[in-house]
């Protein structure tokens, strides 16, 4: 029987929500306890390409609650490097397959260096978890697909386990969101076949957010590039109205993922109306748009990737692709 164009994708979208219920109720409270991660100074997230997007919308979360600094660490800074001081810092490598040599260099030269490292993959037994003092699974279970979507929204779910971990007092929060979106698992966007018409006239797409939501566009332009070969560029809200709103005299989609914080509303909302009076096309996307309310930041940006993800599946397949399979890529990126 021949497969059908993008039916691993669609199944493991559908599956995602699910995902996240079950990473984000790991209780490792004791594993972290035992490490030196509550006491660190800073945190460091390792990974890249779809989980380097979950990672980003992490830290704005671990920020928000901790009140420490999170930032990327290139693993080149390891990997071709000599590495950085990690004494007193901790690190979250993020890697679905947990096979990728940079970062098990990287997780290597880090705790050589000082750092506490705790590792999120979907791999049991990988490299980069053997190599990490605590490894919170994504248990996704196999992803066929080329491109990841359940295992980036367990990624975000693993992260805030650990969070919880590290601040018990974020576990109510973190609990009440678990709630809503086991409300909301099968929900569909209400305007899911016109944001998926605008996007199949687009030749150039903006996705933009602001805080958590920032990430979630990330990978939101990532798999638009990826799946559809159509270009899309991530901004957060508060950037994308210097130099790049200069596009906007080019046919131009926008696609605002909004988390719902009262805090970042403003900022999207100015962003939205100047695409507007400029001509863009442009779609606003919350987790009210399903009758999620109350979400965490982190917990809103996974929502919000599970109701764009079909779009961009759909998109994919219009345009004549195999979602599945995206011609020059492959599951596991060996890089250095």
């Amino acid at each position: 029987m021949t497969k059908q164009a993008g039916s691993h994708m669609a199944a493991e979208i559908e599956q995602a929500l699910g995902v996240f219920s079950k990473a984000a109720r790991q209780d490792v409270a004791g594993a972290v306890a035992a490490t030196g991660l509550p006491n660190a100074r800073a945190f460091y997230t390792v990974a890249r390409g779809s989980s380097d997007a979950a990672a980003n919308i992490l830290s704005y979360e671990f920020m928000r609650v901790l009140g420490r600094p999170v930032t990327s660490l290139p693993p080149s800074v390891f990997s071709l490097g000599e590495g950085v001081d990690m004494t007193g810092a901790a690190a979250i490598a993020i890697s679905q397959s947990g096979a990728s040599d940079d970062l098990v260099r990287t997780v290597k030269g880090i705790r050589a260096r000082g750092g506490s490292v705790v590792a999120i993959t979907n791999q049991t037994g990988s490299s980069v978890e053997a190599e990490a003092q605590v490894t919170l699974p994504i248990g996704a279970g196999p992803e066929l697909a080329v491109p990841a979507t359940k295992t980036v929204i367990g990624s975000v779910a693993a992260g805030l386990a650990l969070l919880a971990a590290i601040s018990p007092d974020y576990r109510a929060d973190l609990d009440r969101t678990i709630a809503t979106i086991e409300a909301v698992t099968d929900a569909t966007h209400p305007h899911q076949a016109q944001i998926t018409s605008a996007l199949l006239r687009a030749q150039h797409v903006y996705v933009i957010g602001r805080g958590a939501g920032f990430g979630a566009a990330h990978e939101v332009a990532l798999k638009i590039k990826e799946t559809c070969a159509i270009h899309a560029e991530a901004y957060s809200s508060s950037e994308v109205l210097h130099g790049p709103l200069q596009l906007v005299s080019r046919p131009l989609m926008v696609l605002m993922l909004d988390t719902g914080q009262d805090r970042v509303q403003a900022s999207l909302d100015t962003a939205e109306a100047r695409f507007r009076s400029s001509g863009a096309t442009v779609w606003r996307v919350r987790p009210s748009d399903v009758g999620a309310d109350g979400l965490t930041p982190a917990g809103a940006a996974a929502l919000l990737l599970r109701l764009v993800y079909p779009v961009i599946l759909a998109t994919a397949i219009a345009l004549g692709h195999d979602p599945d399979a995206p011609s020059p890529l492959s599951k596991v990126t060996q890089t250095t």
